[in-house]
């Protein structure tokens, strides 16, 4: 078993849609990036490949590529989680937490939950979000921008080489 840890920032600014966890969330604000800046999916990106020591998600998705300019993060998600597989890992669960002054997030969490489950196939069971705010203290307070952390657990899958395990 192996653990990862994940963390995303993104500026909240006008005329951007608000994706979170795969979800557009309404909102006057949208968050700034080179693809479509969903941190909570980013942060679970990062976790991912942390955990299975394959670097971030710059090196797997460069924000230089124009391939990656504007892509939906769930595309994003699907490819790391098939590095991971190739790699024979498999996720055993993933906790997020999503901070943000505002929207109000709690009403979106379980559809989060269920796009998520359903881009990377495995049980929304598996699958934790949190949404908290700073109290008004910080960028995040200051509605400059929305974080995402995450931690996620996967396991290498026990293949049978030759007969021998």
């Amino acid at each position: 078993m192996r653990i990862g840890f994940g963390y995303d920032v993104h500026v909240l600014v006008a005329d951007r849609k608000l994706r979170l966890g795969g979800v557009l969330i309404p909102h006057t604000l949208g968050l700034l990036g080179h693809s479509d800046a969903d941190v909570l999916i980013h942060a679970i990106c990062d976790a991912l490949l942390g955990a299975a020591n394959m670097r971030d998600i710059g090196y797997h998705f460069p924000d230089k590529s124009s391939e990656y300019k504007d892509i939906d993060s769930k595309i994003l998600l699907r490819k790391t989680v098939s590095l991971l597989r190739s790699a024979g890992y498999s996720i055993c669960n993933i906790d997020s937490t999503i901070v943000a002054e505002q929207p109000r997030l709690s009403p979106y969490i379980p559809e989060m939950q269920q796009t998520l489950a359903d881009v990377m196939n495995i049980p929304v069971g598996d699958i934790s979000i949190k949404a908290t705010t700073t109290e008004r203290i910080g960028f995040t307070g200051r509605q400059e921008g929305i974080a995402a952390y995450s931690v996620a657990l996967i396991v290498r899958e026990i293949r049978e080489i030759d007969g021998e395990k």
